[in-house]
């Protein structure tokens, strides 16, 4: 099967019209539409749905987009791994969800590049889902998350354990959950979520919710606001006045995991990377540390 079949339906189910999708890829519309053909005559199925404006996938379509994606990314990591080979480079792919960048893996990331010139790194966000799937198909070496799935060929590893702490940019005495204002709901995984219905009843619905802690310090801090952030960030923001810790509201305790295929190719490199990762405190990237000046 031609590849650029795999990229073409792709584009079309990003796109949901043949116009966009062919203008993206540099083709006629007649090209986009011969390939999608094409390709549905290969599987024996019809992958799109066709109607004026209105292109939706299929079943059968659906079904097709994550062997499509894991093909792409499969060809993708053999020419990397094949060009690395001249170069005795060892590549490795480091991942993690949204928040997980914020608190740790930026840091890591940092110390890696640093003191590993040998290794080509790879570093992406993705979805819980996404992590777990790449581990066991082995186009993920390490995995960055709160939750980690409980799969047999998969090793996982504690990292870090660290507090969520309310705070808030008002001066306002919080007594209750109540009188919170301008809440914003993060995205800090399942058992946060858990542990926030039962603990910290009678919260104002959230005026945002937000899978990472940069967009909602950024928020606060332009337009007021009061979330549950992680210590090692706020701490400075406290320091300079900036925010407020909540004193009425509990502080939720949160584990970071790594995860790691067991028959990893590049066992002796993850290694290395397990010791780069595993530390005692890690820093909040600068971009999210208050400035020495005072507005």
């Amino acid at each position: 099967m031609d590849i650029e079949l795999i990229k073409t339906f792709l584009e079309v189910k990003d796109c949901r019209h043949f116009g966009k999708a062919a203008e993206n890829l540099y083709l006629t519309q007649a090209a986009i539409s011969t390939r999608i053909r094409q390709l549905e005559r290969y599987f024996g199925v019809t992958l799109f749905q066709r109607a004026r404006n209105n292109i939706q996938l299929t079943l059968a379509g659906e079904r097709l987009v994550p062997h499509a994606e894991n093909m792409l990314n499969t060809l993708r990591m053999a020419k990397q791994d094949v060009a690395l080979a001249s170069e005795q480079v060892t590549q490795i792919s480091i991942a993690g969800t949204p928040n997980t960048w914020d608190v740790y893996i930026h840091d890591a990331i940092s110390k890696i590049y640093m003191n590993q010139p040998q290794i080509s790194l790879i570093a992406e966000i993705l979805s819980r889902e996404q992590l777990t799937r790449q581990l066991l198909e082995r186009t993920l070496d390490v995995a960055i998350l709160f939750d980690p799935p409980k799969v047999e060929e998969l090793m996982i590893e504690s990292l870090h354990m660290f507090k969520l702490v309310p705070v808030t940019t008002f001066q306002n005495k919080i007594t209750n959950p109540s009188e919170v204002k301008r809440y914003i709901m993060i995205d800090w995984g399942t058992s946060f979520i858990n542990w926030h219905a039962k603990e910290v009843k009678g919260i104002s619905i959230p005026a945002i919710r937000t899978s990472t802690a940069r967009i909602a310090l950024d928020l606060m801090l332009q337009c007021g606001g009061s979330a549950y952030l992680p210590d090692m960030l706020v701490k400075p923001f406290i320091e300079q006045g900036k925010l407020f810790e909540i004193d009425k509201l509990p502080v939720f305790e949160r584990e970071l995991f790594s995860a790691f295929h067991k028959e990893n190719a590049n066992e002796e490199r993850i290694v290395e990377i397990k010791n780069l990762l595993r530390k005692d405190d890690p820093e909040a990237p600068a971009i999210m540390k208050p400035s020495n000046t005072r507005n």
